[in-house]
């Protein structure tokens, strides 16, 4: 049985923008003069792992600062925001979901994020789509290593029970794609509105629109 597996919260509801308030309102709790605008921001999320981005970048201003501390404040805030902000899912996600269902595929949710996010997502996503309705969430818990390394889907497919080319990953970020890429899984790049200026190169196909057909054509037939 194939199946398709999507790799980030933003693949299923756009919280870009949400994340960059949050990390902001987390540097000003933090009593750091920090301030990331959209351009910096977008160019941080060329890498993976925002407690990572925190470190870089006070390194970057010579500062040294507990990076694990301001991680955890921002991800307070941003679970906090979630509940507050309507979040709904991004166009075609629950089309695909559907459709996908009715071919046969199994659905998962994939990333490195952790549950609390997750449980956060899903509360401010209500009725429109909840955890029950994918056969597979992985979240940072379930992996020693984040994305981008492979991990993570390596995990998703033992546990599902499936094999690399049976399955589409759906990315929204550099780091997603190149987790599923190690993982031998074909990837439909996906980006979000602080994405959507990187270079997908890497990635077998990208859409604005995630659609099933798109994801179904990139496994091979028979």
């Amino acid at each position: 049985m194939p199946a398709l597996l999507f790799g980030s919260i933003s693949t299923i509801a756009d919280t870009s923008e949400l994340q960059r308030e949050a990390f902001n309102r987390a540097f000003a709790a933090e009593g750091l003069d920090w301030q990331w605008e959209g351009d910096d921001y977008r160019a941080r999320l060329e890498r993976s792992g925002g407690r990572s981005r925190v470190a870089d970048y006070a390194r970057s201003t010579g500062q040294t600062i507990d990076a694990e501390a301001v991680h955890r404040s921002k991800s307070e805030i941003f679970q906090r925001r979630l509940a507050d902000a309507p979040v709904s899912p991004r166009p075609g996600v629950a089309e695909t979901m559907q459709q996908a269902r009715a071919e046969g595929f199994k659905v998962a949710f994939v990333t490195t994020t952790s549950r609390e996010n997750l449980s956060s997502l899903f509360e401010g996503l209500g009725s429109d789509l909840s955890e029950a309705d994918f056969d597979l969430v992985v979240d940072a818990s379930s992996v020693e290593h984040p994305k981008p390394d492979r991990a993570a889907y390596a995990f998703a497919l033992e546990t599902l029970g499936e094999q690399a080319e049976s399955c589409v990953a759906i990315e929204d970020n550099l780091g997603g794609v190149e987790a599923a890429k190690a993982a031998g899984l074909a990837c439909l790049a996906f980006p979000n509105k602080n994405t959507a200026g990187h270079d997908f190169a890497t990635a077998d196909r990208r859409v604005e629109r995630v659609s099933f057909a798109e994801a179904r054509s990139l496994i091979p037939s028979d």
